[in-house]
């Protein structure tokens, strides 16, 4: 994977979040993808495109209740580091929670 791939990807996700269609969702990841929801507990993680895409369309976020940068921090073959902000705004002025991301990533 080359940098400008891997910042394409983490733009794709970012729509597929924001539109939550299941095809968009799906194109992300490989068949036998394993997708952590957070840093802890197996309740938190999906396995395989189909059930990655059941868990998304489960917990959806309404579209302008969040926003997302994401950045590639590095690459190193088929593996990368991204970093970024999730925003989640309590008003259209005031963000309500404020996460700090750093995604660990394998391409198939």
């Amino acid at each position: 994977m080359e940098r400008e791939e891997v910042q394409e990807w983490l733009d794709r996700y970012i729509e597929a979040w924001r539109r939550n269609e299941k095809e968009l969702i799906a194109a992300l990841f490989s068949d036998n993808a394993v997708y952590h929801f957070a840093p802890w507990g197996a309740e938190h993680t999906a396995t395989g495109v189909e059930e990655i895409v059941a868990a998304w369309m489960d917990d959806q976020d309404e579209p302008d209740s969040w926003e997302a940068h994401y950045t590639v921090f590095t690459v190193d073959g088929d593996r990368a580091v991204a970093t970024g902000t999730s925003e989640y705004f309590e008003s259209e002025t005031r963000a309500a929670e404020v996460f700090h991301n750093c995604y660990l990533m394998r391409f198939a």
